[in-house]
């Protein structure tokens, strides 16, 4: 029986979600739900389909036992019954002229990424850190399908991971008039799908999506610990590239540091993983000029690289820069200058390491938080004692030094190139949940910072 108490327990647990989540999610996710039953121990709701009732328990466990019954075992109270499909009335067949069907099958649904006309290739400035990336997305614009399929490219925020794959997107596009090429971040795949589900259109949604000959996700890192969408996902992505269809992914991590099935990691990690990294100071700057120059902005160089030795972590950053600096000096009628660029940019200016990092010294700053020796580090011990904190040093090195890895193995004693990459993506997983080992290399960057 649904009592007065219990709806307003509900509308209370709404009125708590609605504040904390975006207007979409909480149309898709949280509104289809209603109240159908509940005693004082028990509430049963019911959902449109299985996707909706793990989103709620996954996303809301914490915040449903604030509100609903609990069991013992701390777990929120609630059993979940599917809707049943509405009885639709069968109506006559309406007659749709052919140019209607064309526009409803190329209208596609509003969650479709639109490919921004700026992320081209011509507009990607080149460098040390991204050279290698944009080959390989070169190579699969010119012959989708049969280059790198999949392409998975991974880098930070800002690094030009969507420049490069709406890049791949727009010369497709203009190379092969034909082929059809779909661009879509992961969120709005996820959201697709639900409306899909809600809208009994799931074959058709499938049906689209196997049909493309191109295939660009943006962000596929928020599919994690989504199991079921994961799941859509994975078949369809397993469908194109059975039929030699081209996929791009974007994340901000690499394949095996995502919290995905291992079916999904291997299916990543078929192709090509190419990580896009920090630019170097001479490329920042390159990046500086370029944006400036499509303002119609002129930055004198010595101006250009103050503010790339002060903004690094990413390109958008340094596109913020030039924003600001523009509208700052076109309003107040400064010329640029390094004086008015600390004054108008330096709530964004980063403190950078005072000396350049050296393997030497991260060795040392290592050697010192672990109590070992550097000889040890550079030594073949395979004690854990001295082994972990080998594989922090290297971690360390890739993280801070912009050198190949292969100079930077040979400063480990001779090590090999796989070594380090092993030490790097082992410690790259693990500061994920080690608080310990989080400290200890906050730490060590700190002494090299000093």
């Amino acid at each position: 029986m649904l009592t007065s108490q219990t709806q307003d327990v509900w509308d209370l647990f709404l009125q708590f979600i609605e504040e904390r989540c975006s207007s979409t999610e909480f149309e898709n996710w949280i509104s289809p739900i209603k109240v159908i039953q509940s005693s004082i121990d028990k509430l049963i709701l019911e959902v449109p389909n299985i996707f909706v009732q793990q989103y709620l328990i996954d996303n809301y466990k914490k915040d449903l036992v604030q509100f609903v019954p609990v069991l013992a075992s701390g777990e929120p109270a609630i059993e979940f019954v599917i809707a049943q499909p509405k009885k639709t009335v069968v109506q006559a067949p309406v007659i749709t002229a052919p140019q209607e069907i064309a526009a409803q099958e190329t209208s596609k649904d509003h969650y479709e990424l639109k490919l921004n006309h700026l992320y081209t290739f011509d507009n990607f400035i080149e460098g040390p850190s991204n050279q290698f990336v944009k080959s390989a997305a070169l190579g699969v614009a010119a012959r989708p399908g049969r280059s790198y399929n999949p392409l998975f490219i991974h880098g930070g925020v800002g690094l030009g991971k969507t420049h490069l794959l709406h890049a791949i997107g727009h010369t497709i596009k203009q190379n092969h008039k034909k082929v059809r090429v779909h661009a879509i971040t992961t969120e709005a795949f996820i959201n697709d799908l639900v409306d899909n589900l809600r809208n009994k259109t799931l074959d058709k949604m499938k049906k689209f999506y196997r049909s493309l000959d191109v295939l660009l996700v943006d962000d596929i890192q928020f599919l994690q610990n989504r199991q079921n969408f994961e799941e859509e996902f994975c078949n369809t992505f397993e469908t194109l590239i059975n039929q030699n269809k081209q996929i791009v992914i974007t994340s901000d991590k690499p394949p095996g540091q995502l919290k995905l099935s291992e079916r999904m990691i291997a299916r990543m990690e078929w192709g090509l993983v190419a990580n896009i990294g920090i630019p170097d100071l001479e490329t920042r700057v390159a990046i500086l000029q370029h944006k400036a120059e499509q303002k119609g902005f002129k930055i004198p160089q010595k101006v250009a690289f103050f503010i790339a030795e002060h903004i690094f972590n990413n390109v958008r950053q340094l596109e913020g820069a030039i924003n600001r600096l523009s509208a700052y000096c076109r309003m107040m009628g400064l010329d640029v200058t390094e004086e008015v660029v600390e004054r108008a940019l330096s709530e964004l200016f980063q403190m950078a390491p005072s000396k350049r990092v050296s393997v030497d010294s991260i060795l040392k700053s290592v050697a010192t938080i672990y109590e070992v020796r550097v000889s040890d580090l550079k030594g073949n011990s395979r004690s854990k004692d001295i082994a972990f904190p080998r594989q922090v040093a290297m971690y360390l090195a890739k993280e801070l030094i912009n050198d190949s890895l292969i100079k930077l193995s040979s400063s480990f004693g001779g090590k090999t190139h796989s070594t380090l990459l092993h030490s790097w993506k082992k410690i790259s997983g693990q500061v994920e949940t080690d608080e310990v080992l989080r400290k200890q290399i906050q730490m060590a960057r700190r002494n090299l910072e000093a």
